[in-house]
Order: structure tokens, then sequence, then C-alpha cells
């Protein structure tokens, strides 16, 4: 009789400090990349506007797309799969203070880079929106089982892309990235310490 292993991951358990210094190491390469788009490109960044609606608009889509992923979590095995996989790797390891920069500095690296700088060097139009939310997917591709996350990650994209389309400003699809990553983090670490637990 042949015993059933348990499948090791494809990317190895980070430590706390490997977490952080990837996020911060990745938040620095997309801004980088982002700056450099600007100076060598013929196109113009959106506008990043204070605008105590617009931000409201962004806390009010980071909540939707919460709730969308839960509903997505709960009904989805495949997503659900994935997605524990995913949130394993980065969340386990981090502390209840660390979600703050899970929040932040993807969400503005991130939305500066794909929203900020892709969409419009795409022509900010459907087009740019679906191309750069597909970069977007890939980018949270973490191993060759990962596909349901990218695609959710890609139709969280074209939210976040229209979002920026529709307003005219950064700030919306910056806010609701931060929102949702802090949100969906804390419930996720919640849950499993709540596991852990009983």
């Amino acid at each position: 009789m042949v015993e059933q292993q348990k499948q090791e991951p494809e990317i190895p358990y980070l430590t706390r400090f490997q977490v952080l210094g990837a996020m911060g190491a990745t938040a620095i390469i997309l801004l980088i990349v982002a700056k450099l788009s600007l100076y060598f490109g013929n196109f113009s960044l959106f506008s990043w506007k204070w605008d105590e609606r617009e931000l409201l608009l962004g806390v009010g889509l980071g909540i939707i797309i919460t709730a969308l992923s839960g509903l997505a979590y709960r009904f989805s095995p495949p997503y659900r799969k994935s997605a524990d996989y995913y949130l394993e790797l980065v969340l386990k390891p981090l502390a209840l203070p660390d979600l703050i920069w899970l929040g932040l500095l993807p969400g503005l690296s991130e939305e500066l880079l794909f929203r900020g700088v892709i969409l419009p060097a795409l022509g900010s139009d459907n087009t740019a929106v679906i191309v750069s939310s597909l970069c977007f997917g890939v980018l949270h591709l973490s191993g060759s089982q990962q596909w349901p996350y990218v695609i959710w990650a890609s139709i969280v994209g074209i939210l976040l892309g229209y979002s920026a389309l529709i307003t005219g400003n950064l700030l919306v699809p910056i806010v609701a990235h931060i929102v949702t990553n802090l949100i969906s983090s804390y419930l996720w670490k919640m849950w499993q310490l709540s596991k852990i637990k009983s």
C-alpha cells in the first residue's frame, strides 16, 4: 500500500523577514519600473488627487472586492485551494502589524505601475484595461497550480482598471487595493488563528 504524502509547495515556505523583504524589494522594483516608464515613455500618468468622495469610492470598491473574494472562496473549491496556498505562503509567517505593510506596499507600487503607468501607456481604453489586468494577474502567479488565483487577480485588476479609467484618479484603485489587502489578510489570519485555538 502506497502512503499518500502531503504535497510540498513549489516555492518553499518563507520566513517573516523573507516575506517582508520580498514585499519591500518588489515595491521598490515596481516603483523604479514605473518611474523609468514615465521618464522614457510618451504618455502621462493618471492624476492622483485627494478627493473625499473618491476616497470613499475606493474604500467602497475595496469592500466590494473583499466580499466578492469571500464568495469565490466559499463557493469555488479550485479558487479556495489556490487562495489558501498563496495566502499561506505570504501571510502565515507575518505578524498582525505586518499586515499594514501588506496593504500599503503592494497597494501603492502595483497601482502606480499597472493602473498609473501601464494603463495609460497602452491607451487608456478597454484593451488597455484587459492587458494591464492580465499582467497584474500573472504577477500573482506563485506556482503552476495557481491559475484560479491568477484569474481572480485579473478580474480584480479589471475592476481596479475601470475605477481609474472612469474617475481619472489613481487614488481610487490605490485605496481599493489597500483596503482589499488589509481586510482580506486580516480575516484570513484571524480565521487561521481561530482554527489553531479550536
